[in-house]
């Protein structure tokens, strides 16, 4: 009975748990996790099977579309107090492991429960009536690992086919214990492997699998083949012959120039096959725009090699790599996009994928990505979420080495800044109380233009101008905006504020504020948000040269002398060549 089987495990449990206080938070529960199984019919027959045995028998959907079978719930003392004691029984798979809940996600067992969100509890474990004379009662076949002495595992081994070896060797590969040649000769190499592969398993070492192991290491990796349901697939409108997923992604729809296969299950695997014209001007264009785009996250190794490129990118809940190449005057090439946390099935299909990748001549989707112009950029995301930043504001260069001023409201919660839409930016410097920030790019810049400060008092009603990036970035180029310098001082005395007379956008503030002769006067701050008042729309402050010019000292920067002090004024269109020199967009991205 399984009262009488596991009357230990619960001795040992109700020990830890005495000695242990249990604590009641979600986040100390602990499963654990015995099997698992690719299809809900498979695993309620192994469900059940478990059930007749043990107690505490759970099943639970996964992330990836399997369904596991797992003993709790338990704190994590108790959890690995249970598996330890039913490993060292064989009661359990050597592979057995505590598993977070945070994984589970409906319930499928006990029968019933109605795949309901699993929100387990701890529950303390029962101590079962004594029963010293009663006998385990033995695990059935299925369960219960078989046990060989070495010279009838070598006997079982040398009946094996040169199929059934190179079978193991996949196996062994599979799981990352061999990298050798797949010959079915097992040497030292496949010996090494399957020793380790035994330690891992907490196996004896003896570098020849007993049938029961055998049956386990191969039937572990058919099930995770099996999931990915690989296939050569030959698409016509790509013109690309590859292997495919298939048990994960579905053909959804050809929008040159990609092929999108979108997820069948809800892992979120994601396959596109890229397809156009062209040379190596496509495939420049391709590698810079592919980068824009949200399945491929910013960080990870990535670059173009002569005829083709490599581009992973990598967050906490995906892996985006793509490969492209230019043959036969066209760009073929594919992006997988697999979610964080099963790197074993992805690696298997990224190198299926690469090994089997074959552009086919003459079949190409109709397109042309170069030049690169905003009708082309719609055209070619298909459908395509672009990155877009959180924010995008202005900032102006204050030196020869491309540091930036900015207001430090626009860059204060920002993740990561990039100048210009491509230069990476790190914030080296806040005055919060005039609200400045300095930005130094992570890459060398040499601004065509940078500021000049009139440190000089102007007297009220001068005519000013901001440029800024009214709108985000959308015109490419930033907006001069006139006005007035109504008062040297704040509304309320301060002395290091400007007060102006012009309806500027939010994207303006942080861009600089020239008078008629192109010297920079101050930089323009944002609206007050924090304030009961509201002041009326054409009131705005900028930080004035004077107090710029004390904060960009204090952290090493010289301020430059305005050359054009007391000139003539110099045309509109003149001062909006000179401020987009020297103006630049600040992006945002979190």
């Amino acid at each position: 009975m399984k009262q009488a089987f596991l009357s230990a495990i619960f001795l040992v449990a109700t020990f830890v748990s005495v000695t242990l206080p249990l604590r009641a938070d979600a986040q100390e529960v602990r499963w654990v996790q015995i099997e698992a199984r690719p299809n809900l019919e498979q695993a309620l027959e192994r469900v059940r099977a478990w059930d007749a045995q043990l107690e505490n028998v759970s099943g639970f959907r996964l992330p990836s579309g399997w369904y596991a079978i797992a003993l709790g719930p338990f704190t994590p003392e108790v959890a690995q107090a249970v598996r330890a004691d039913l490993r060292a029984r064989r009661a359990i798979p050597a592979d057995s492991f505590v598993a977070d809940p945070g994984q589970f996600r409906q319930q499928y067992w006990p029968e019933g429960a109605g795949f309901a969100a699993a929100t387990p509890v701890i529950s303390a474990l029962p101590t079962p009536d004594p029963a010293p004379d009663a006998a385990p009662t033995p695990l059935p076949s299925v369960l219960q690992p078989q046990t060989e002495t070495l010279a009838e595992a070598r006997a079982a081994e040398r009946a094996l086919t040169r199929e059934d070896r190179e079978e193991i060797q996949r196996a062994l590969a599979w799981d990352g214990f061999y990298g050798a040649a797949i010959d079915g000769a097992f040497g030292q190499g496949t010996r090494r492997a399957i020793e380790a592969w035994q330690a891992a398993q907490s196996y004896p070492v003896t570098g020849v699998l007993q049938t029961a192991q055998r049956n386990q290491l191969v039937q572990g990796f058919r099930d995770d083949v099996a999931s990915l349901g690989l296939q050569t697939v030959r698409d016509p409108d790509a013109g690309i012959e590859i292997t495919l997923p298939t048990a994960l992604v579905a053909r959804a729809r050809a929008e040159a120039p990609f092929v999108h296969y979108d997820p069948a299950t809800d892992d979120g695997v994601k396959v596109l096959l890229i397809s156009l014209p062209g040379e190596a001007t496509a495939l420049t264009a391709l590698y810079d725009i592919m980068q824009t785009l949200e399945i491929v996250p910013l960080a990870g190794p990535r670059g173009i090699e002569g005829r083709s490129f490599t581009l992973v990118g990598e967050d906490a809940t995906v892996i985006s790599q793509t490969y492209a190449e230019v043959r036969d005057g066209a760009v073929k090439g594919f992006t997988l996009i697999w979610p964080q946390g099963d790197e074993k099935r992805r690696l298997r299909t990224l190198a299926a994928m690469q090994a089997s990748f074959a552009p086919l001549a003459g079949q190409v989707l109709p397109d042309d990505i170069a030049p690169l112009d905003d009708a082309r950029r719609r055209d070619l995301l298909s459908g395509l979420e672009i990155r877009s930043p959180e924010s995008a504001t202005t900032g102006f260069y204050v030196d020869a080495a491309g540091r930036v001023l900015t207001a430090a409201e626009s860059v204060a919660q920002c993740g990561r800044l990039t100048l210009g839409e491509e230069i990476t930016a790190e914030v080296v410097a806040v005055d919060p109380v005039l609200g400045l920030a300095l930005l130094r790019p992570q890459q060398a810049l040499s601004p065509l233009r940078y500021a000049g400060f009139d440190a000089g008092l102007p007297r009220p009603g001068t005519e000013i101008a901001v440029s800024g990036f009214s709108f985000g970035g959308v015109l490419g180029a930033p907006t001069m905006t006139f006005g007035t310098l109504e008062d040297t001082r704040a509304l309320d005395g301060r002395e290091d504020l400007t007060r102006l007379a012009l309806i500027a956008e939010d994207g303006d503030s942080g861009g600089p504020v020239f008078d008629t002769q192109g010297s920079v006067l101050g930089m323009l701050l944002p609206r007050a948000r924090d304030t009961a008042q509201r002041l009326p729309d054409d009131v705005r402050y900028a930080a004035d040269a004077e107090a710029i010019a004390l904060f960009l000292d204090a952290n090493g920067i010289t301020p430059r002398p305005a050359q054009s002090t007391g000139a003539a004024p110099i045309a509109p269109e003149d001062l909006a060549v000179l401020a987009a020199d020297m103006t630049v967009l600040v992006e945002c991205w979190n």
